[in-house]
């Protein structure tokens, strides 16, 4: 067994290049936000698509659009707005009198890196057009369907205070992000860096693209291969039941868990914990890889009781309290 992890964090050594280039060219642009940074390129590395939720002027926009220009691939901003249709996103057919036929015209979701800025200020059809290109990476436009380019990776930012002309993301949808992240203020040594690079009237920014999409897929095929050990596997599996039968696992949380997490909660925590692991130059998945991205994992996938409201209790709160108490292998 030691020979076969040996290989693999060979094989995660070579690979893992592309963390520090991403690290390098986004940090000319975001200073501090390493756990953002982190998570966004954990979100590229599995395929999976990430929500970003915290108040304005924390740089969730610039960091995606900073991603996606280290990126050697294509990349579509989308602004949703009340008055956004189906149509503005996916796509539509066009009737051409002349050769009296209807041609296809792809909308802007046909890119490798979407950001979907200000998700819940569209209404949810608009939201629900999303649901078959975040899942099955295909759109069906007039009975044809098209399959999107890959990969394909929606990055959506929602502002939690403001509620005013914003419509709540329907459960199917909020549960196709892999991730949920909650962007914090910075510290006041990152806050007076970043006054003292941005505090200009014009900053040019210098971003190389330095990851292709072959490079890309090499990465992906290394994080295949890294070792998640049985009782790795048996610690996941215990952590989402957890948030299901609180009392089976000696939990007394029953009262405030109305539903728990999906299989599709281990399917990405397992496939989480190995980027977590890459990223740290490592070809095996620790419990440590597993309880520092579980909460980002599971905080939209459970849903509260209205006890756990009155005791205003989140579900930050009961995740946290799970990972505590769970015993750890």
């Amino acid at each position: 067994m030691s020979a076969g992890i040996d290989a693999i964090n060979e094989q995660v050594k070579r690979e893992s290049g592309i963390v520090d280039r991403l690290r390098r060219e986004i940090g000319k642009v975001i200073i501090g936000q390493t756990y953002l940074i982190d998570r966004m390129i954990i979100g590229l590395l599995t395929n999976g698509h990430i929500l970003l939720e915290g108040v304005p002027g924390l740089a969730k926009t610039l960091s995606v659009k900073t991603l996606a220009s280290a990126l050697d691939m294509s990349f579509q901003r989308i602004q949703f707005t009340p008055d956004l249709l189906p149509a503005d996103l996916i796509g539509t057919q066009i009737y051409n009198p002349k050769d009296a036929v209807f041609t296809t015209r792809k909308g802007p979701v046909f890119a490798h890196i979407i950001l979907a800025d200000e998700i819940n200020r569209a209404p949810a059809k608009v939201q629900s057009a999303l649901l078959e290109a975040m899942q099955e990476r295909q759109v069906t436009i007039g009975g044809e369907t098209f399959r999107l380019p890959d990969p394909f990776l929606v990055l959506a930012t929602e502002n939690p205070i403001e509620q005013e002309g914003t419509y709540p993301l329907p459960e199917a949808q909020v549960d196709r992000f892999m991730l949920k992240l909650r962007i914090t203020y910075p510290s006041m040594d990152e806050e007076k860096s970043i006054l003292n690079e941005m505090a200009v009237t014009r900053r040019d920014f210098d971003i190389q693209p330095v990851v292709t999409p072959d490079s890309l897929i090499k990465a992906r095929n290394a994080i295949d291969g890294i070792y998640v050990d049985e009782k790795i596997k048996d610690y996941i599996l215990r952590i989402v039941f957890a948030t299901r039968e609180p009392g089976n696992h000696g939990l007394p949380l029953d009262q405030y868990i109305r539903y728990g997490a999906s299989p599709r909660a281990t399917i990405y925590l397992t496939m989480a914990s190995r980027a977590h692991a890459f990223l740290q130059g490592r070809g095996y998945v620790t419990p440590h890889d597993v309880k520092s991205i579980a909460p980002d994992i599971l905080r939209h996938r459970i849903i509260v009781s209205y006890e756990a409201e009155a005791e205003e209790l989140t579900p930050d709160n009961l995740v946290d309290r799970i990972l505590r108490e769970l015993p750890v292998p």
